[in-house]
This record gives structure tokens, C-alpha cells and sequence, in this order.
């Protein structure tokens, strides 16, 4: 089980592992290991509750791909253990990201003496400015 909060864990039968082979420089032990792992979550066929689904499915995240797969390549470390436990670490905080409800916001106005004060500055600011101008001999 993956904990990602008190009251919601998603089993691990959920997502799919697999290791591949890390990019970039790293010799012989990028060449011949799999360190790399790759984690896919289906989030529309997953347990989560439905707000969360349709609160990541709504995300801007170019980790998710059209079907509403996440996925995950995490090659950071040298293990593919380390790399495992990061990959879980980086799902959980993603669906961490969907439990969050924004607070709606409640409209205010500025109040008078705001309202003043904000004329008086426009005022000396434009004061400032308007002495900026070519000096003439008088």
C-alpha cells in the first residue's frame, strides 16, 4: 500500500513498475543496468475517489498522457531501489496535488481610506513627472 495522506493509500497493484536502462553519461553501469524505473498509474481506473480522478485528470501536467495515464521516469540515483522509493514518493505527491480544494475566493473592495490614499499617490506621482520637463529660461 501507498500512504499518500491519513486517509487515503492506493494499493501498489494499481500502478506498474518497470526498470530501464538510465540516460545519459554513467560508462559502464548505464550500459549494462537497469536503474532507470519507469512507474505508470492509470488514473481513471484507479480507486482514488472520483473529485481527486477528475482534480488530476484536470492538471496541466505533461506527465499524463491523453489515455490519463501518469507517467513517471525517475533516474536520479544510481539504485534502482533508491530510484523506486523516489518514483513512489513523486505518485504520491502528485495525487496529493488532487486532494487539494482551493478555497473559494470571497470578492472584497477597497475601502475609502485605500481608495484615497491610492488618488494621492497618482496625484504625487504625476506631480513628480510633470516636473520632469524641458527646463526654459523665463
Amino acid at each position: 500500500m501507498l500512504e499518500i495522506n491519513k486517509e487515503l493509500s492506493i494499493p501498489e497493484s494499481e500502478f506498474s513498475v518497470t526498470a530501464v536502462r538510465s540516460q545519459g553519461a554513467g560508462g559502464q553501469n548505464v550500459n549494462k543496468v537497469a536503474t532507470a524505473i519507469q512507474l505508470r498509474f492509470n488514473i481513471a481506473a484507479s480507486s482514488l475517489p472520483e473529485n481527486v480522478k477528475a482534480r488530476l485528470l484536470n492538471l496541466s501536467d505533461r506527465r499524463v498522457t491523453k489515455d490519463g495515464e501518469l507517467v513517471l521516469k525517475v533516474q536520479d540515483y544510481r539504485s534502482q531501489e533508491r530510484n523506486y522509493a523516489l518514483a513512489q514518493e513523486r505518485l504520491a505527491s502528485f495525487i496529493r496535488r488532487g486532494t487539494y480544494v482551493r478555497k473559494a475566493r470571497l470578492a472584497t473592495r477597497p475601502s475609502k481610506a485605500a481608495k484615497k490614499r491610492r488618488l494621492e499617490e497618482k496625484t504625487r506621482r504625476g506631480q513628480v513627472k510633470a516636473k520632469r520637463g524641458k527646463v526654459s529660461d523665463f
